[in-house]
């Protein structure tokens, strides 16, 4: 960073925790909530000190009670349902859990400030990012707009968003994920705070992307001397970031030490489960499986497959660019096999899945099991959509909470008219069985289940009709890494057991080298290397599947990590104006099956 922004944002030289003041002293914190019961414990006698230019990583799963500690520090709960009901916060010499709400707001967003989950529910959608930005500071200091939106400009520069004078005029929805993330990110340093609280701040970003988060991150705090409580269930992560490590189960403390002790010789078993858990990259000879794809069979057939969407603008809405979400896909899937797609956000993978499925028109051919959806509209016959099925990432929202889950699992029977009612029950039954619930649990409504096992009653109804494919599109990616490995040893399950051939979609390296027999890397709508688990994760040859491979953290403190290539320009984007043209890759064949693009028929990632 430049020494203007120095300047700006008052950077100091790298401290260690060991020699800088003590910033916040968490003491036998307790939060509670309101229930018809009386008073519920949601965390227990909690109890952390942070230094300044420490990272302190708070690790655990869902409901551990990270985020409620974080709000509870930020003076966020929502009163009077959950509340802070003992213990002591303080910052400095300040008490912050006897504060009013006006003493809170001096120093919510000024010294402490955090970053959030999600950046698009942060910021507001109908105010440009320069006004947000600008509203920030002047809330904390007495400085005109005009020199806020100064600051505004420099905190931009700070966060390394391309074109920062472009950004500021333009409102969220017109910014992709990374880039809402820094907006964040630069909006929480601009006042430079005491202390930043990052609440799962790269869960939704493509592994890239992540990666170059993480790494701003770990400068910015370097060259300002903040601390920083980061809150994440990925112990990649926290390998790579944390100082010191806070592991949280069910409200309580469980474990703290420093992270290259705590990775190394873990003292509690949860700890230990925690750690044992997580997916690794290897050379992908790592992937056991009963039995082997049957080659001879295809379940899936795809061939020259285009997907693109217009776009219109101007007041008479006409045609002016074009999304070429998919161009030329072309690839098989066997019976019995586990295929997975990867690649970053926009690349075209979820699109794919929608044509299968018929969700989408486009053109080339697609066959599942045999027969043709027919283009350009994608009319799916009967036996084709019993032959298909799918499986979301957000299994919440697949699931009527109105209806029983055994009424769920059961519809596609009686929308096919599939069985008597009691076979239909019987086979509800065998299916909340073979996914590891019980049949007891059939009467029950969705929200009385935790986010994993919603998941495992989304495939067993994806199961219920016997399909020959099923398409799993980020089925995992919102579970907790110990739900995670669970559900996709249920999946290898189910493969060998049944014959079933699953589409899985993901941006996770790691998840898709532990579960995949071959792999598509896609970029920019097009497949630029396909081959066996081996060839893709041994082997790498095209470069921006060796980025996708490198940008992976790895849950090793002890590893050195090489720095990645910043992002320079404009993020290369599938959307072209009307009259040009995309040139599609030339797959050439290296041997056994192992495809790859020819470098320079697409174009590259920033690499």
């Amino acid at each position: 960073m430049n020494d203007e922004n120095n300047k700006l944002f008052g950077a100091q030289a790298p401290k260690s925790p060991s020699d800088t003041g003590l910033v916040l002293r968490v003491d036998h914190l307790a939060v509670s909530v309101n229930t018809e019961a009386g008073l519920k414990p949601l965390v227990h006698g909690l109890s952390f000190d942070l230094r300044r230019g420490e990272t302190l990583a708070i690790a655990g799963e869902s409901g551990s009670g990270k985020s409620l500690t974080s709000l509870a520090i930020m003076g966020l709960l929502p009163p009077p349902a959950v509340r802070v009901t003992g213990g002591s916060i303080l910052f400095g010499q300040q008490e912050l859990t006897t504060l009013g709400e006006n003493a809170l707001r001096q120093i919510r967003g000024n010294r402490i400030a955090m970053i959030f989950q999600e950046p698009m529910t942060s910021l507001n959608p109908v105010m440009k990012i320069g006004a947000q930005l600008a509203e920030a500071i002047c809330a904390h200091e007495a400085i005109s707009f005009q020199d806020a939106r100064v600051r505004a400009l420099e905190a931009l520069k700070s966060v390394r968003l391309s074109e920062p004078e472009k950004r500021l005029d333009q409102f969220p929805h017109e910014l992709s994920g990374g880039m809402r993330q820094r907006v964040m990110i630069a909006m929480a340093i601009a006042l430079k705070p005491d202390i930043l609280i990052a609440d799962e701040p790269t869960t939704a970003l493509d592994v890239t992307v992540q990666r170059e988060v993480l790494d701003l991150l770990r400068d910015l705090q370097h060259e300002m001397g903040t601390a920083v409580i980061l809150i994440t269930h990925d112990m990649g992560v926290v390998a790579e970031m944390a100082d010191r490590v806070l592991v949280m189960k069910g409200g309580h403390f469980v474990e703290e030490n420093d992270v290259v002790s705590l990775f190394s010789n873990p003292q509690q078993a949860y700890t230990r489960d925690l750690l044992g858990a997580v997916p690794t990259l290897g050379d992908g000879s790592g992937v056991t499986r009963a039995g082997k794809p049957d080659e001879s069979t295809l379940v899936a057939e795809l061939e020259n497959v285009v997907v693109q969407f217009d776009v219109r603008s101007g007041i008479l809405g006409r045609i002016t660019h074009r999304v070429h979400a998919v161009e030329n896909v072309s690839l098989n899937i066997c019976k019995g096999e586990i295929f997975s797609l990867v690649g970053e956000s926009g690349c075209g993978k979820s699109t794919i899945a929608k044509a299968m499925v018929g969700l989408v028109k486009h053109s080339g051919r697609i066959r599942i099991n045999g027969n043709e959806i027919s283009a350009p509209h994608g009319e799916m016959t009967n036996q084709v959509r019993r032959d298909i099925q799918m499986v979301f990432q957000d299994p919440m929202a697949s699931l009527d909470p109105r209806m029983r889950v055994g009424e769920l699992v059961r519809e596609p029977l009686v929308i096919h008219g599939v069985g008597t009612m009691r076979e239909q029950k019987e086979k509800v039954d065998y299916l909340f069985e073979r996914v590891g619930l019980s049949r007891d649990q059939t009467e029950r409504y969705p929200h009385e289940f935790s986010g994993g096992q919603r998941q495992r009653i989304c495939i067993a109804r994806a199961l219920a009709l016997n399909p020959k494919l099923i398409i799993a599109d980020e089925s995992v990616s919102a579970l907790d890494v110990t739900v995670q490995a669970k559900v996709l040893e249920l999946l290898k399950e189910l493969v060998s057991e049944m014959g079933v051939s699953f589409l899985f979609i993901s941006h996770d390296m790691a998840v898709v080298e532990n579960i995949s027999d071959r792999v598509g890397v896609m970029y920019l709508g097009q497949i630029v290397e396909m081959g066996s688990c081996r060839q893709i994760f041994g082997t790498p040859r095209h470069s921006y599947t060796k980025k996708l491979i490198s940008a992976v953290p790895t849950p090793d403190p002890n590893r050195e990590r090489q720095p990645l290539a910043r992002l320079v320009g404009d993020v290369p984007s599938p959307v072209k104006p009307l009259n040009e043209t995309v040139s599609h890759v030339e797959l050439k064949n290296v041997g056994n099956g192992h495809m790859i693009a020819v470098e320079g028929t697409i174009g590259q990632s920033n690499n």
